[in-house]
């Protein structure tokens, strides 16, 4: 149970490093904001004409009596909505990360720097393109098992008692693991980890990954949140990375608190 704290502690450490380096956490909110118009264009667009679509692909109950198809499609048009939002909590993750990779490369390497005794951080040496390939096509396996995990979730929605109760609940701590393994991943993509590794790495330390990545999950349920958490996130992530893989790791120092110990050390000297 304490590597449930220590998880939350890295996503603390995360936030309060970015609000430290205030240009790093400005370029961090960029890829987040883009990723929020996108979705919620499609968003606004699925609710002006989802009823629309779900008329046209029922057919067969236009002939239904009165109140029976209304309520057939109304319900198919708040399923279909609510599995829209799932899916945008599970992929905003992914796609902001794919439209951020720069920013959070540049951001997670000088985390590295910051934390690291001998301050270097760990470099993968492939190209730009080589590394938007690598990880778009993990962000699409881990959005597939999301996918899964999200019909199974749904599908036990129904059950008495405990659809209402249990399965929301392991939704979130589900959610919470696919989202830390996206954001894992950029620190240790750049350390050549695969994916399959990544998820055995997370998997051996499953209350760390979740007391990092379910209350993260939770705030992310609010869009306009999981923008402005996001660069803490993904440094809190590269501390993390650092703890699974056994990385020595100190506090780090602010840029304010370099220059004043570097002033104070000069006013001492004779």
């Amino acid at each position: 149970m304490r590597d449930l704290g220590v998880g939350f502690g890295h996503l603390l450490r995360g936030q309060r490093w970015v609000v430290r380096h205030g240009k790093q956490y400005g370029f961090g909110l960029l890829p987040g904001l883009i990723t929020l118009v996108l979705y919620a264009v499609a968003l606004v667009g699925l609710g002006m004409y989802g009823e629309d679509l779900v008329t046209w692909s029922t057919p067969f109950a236009d002939h239904w009596t009165s109140p029976w198809s209304g309520l057939f499609r109304g319900f198919l048009t708040a399923v279909l909505f609510a599995l829209a939002l799932l899916l945008a909590v599970v992929t905003f993750t992914a796609v902001t990360l794919l439209i951020g990779q720069p920013f959070y490369e540049n951001l997670s390497e000088k985390v590295d720097r910051d934390v690291s005794p001998d301050g270097t951080a760990p470099e993968s040496g492939l190209p730009l393109w080589r590394e938007l390939w690598i990880s778009g096509r993990d962000s699409l396996r881990i959005v597939v098992r999301a996918a899964v995990w999200g019909v199974l979730l749904f599908a036990l929605g129904f059950v008495p008692f405990v659809g209402q109760t249990a399965v929301p609940v392991l939704g979130f701590f589900v959610t919470g693991f696919f989202l830390t393994e996206e954001l894992v991943a950029v620190a240790l993509q750049r350390r050549r980890v695969d994916l399959r590794a990544r998820l055995t790495l997370l998997r051996s330390r499953k209350t760390l990954v979740w007391g990092f990545g379910t209350p993260l999950a939770l705030a992310f349920v609010v869009p306009f949140v999981a923008v402005f958490l996001m660069p803490g996130a993904v440094a809190g992530a590269t501390l993390m990375a650092r703890d699974l893989l056994g990385e020595e790791t100190g506090e780090g120092a602010s840029d304010a608190e370099v220059s004043a110990a570097a002033a104070a050390e000069e006013t001492a000297t004779p």
